[in-house]
């Protein structure tokens, strides 16, 4: 089978599992010739076991009008303010805090987000998960 010839590639965040093609997905979809009804369908059943988490994705868009979906982890921001039980991160991280969580709780979600952090070992992306947390408000113990 012959390679198909690739001709945009570009990222994607929508809720997981309940996706619809209103702005900005839509739009995003549209300008690079993908169907959007298609894509939801698609998109929705692949993430369908992540309800309501805001998932990123890789869309691949070929020659021919078809398209590949690969799925990432949820943002490192909405790991964490669900980890906290907070709305949004604070607007003043130094000043106001949002909540503390301790350097096991990074860790656990730097397991969650696997592949997609660039470092080496565990602790390693801990500590990106933990330096994410305090530029949000998010204080850090242990």
């Amino acid at each position: 089978m012959a390679k198909k010839e690739m001709t945009s590639q570009f990222k994607l965040q929508a809720p997981g599992g309940t996706a619809t093609p209103a702005p900005p997905i839509g739009p995003a979809l549209g300008q690079h010739g993908v169907n959007p009804g298609q894509f939801i369908q698609k998109f929705n059943a692949m993430s369908a076991h992540l309800k309501g988490k805001v998932i990123g994705c890789l869309v691949t868009v070929y020659k021919d009008r078809t398209f590949d979906i690969e799925l990432k982890s949820p943002p490192a921001s909405v790991l964490l303010k669900d980890a906290v039980k907070a709305e949004k991160g604070s607007g003043e991280p130094n000043k106001n805090k949002i909540g503390k969580l301790t350097m096991a709780q990074c860790i656990a979600i730097a397991k969650e987000k696997g592949k997609d952090l660039n470092a080496f070992d565990e602790a390693a992306a801990g500590r990106v998960i933990a330096g994410t947390a305090r530029s949000m408000g998010i204080t850090i113990e242990g």
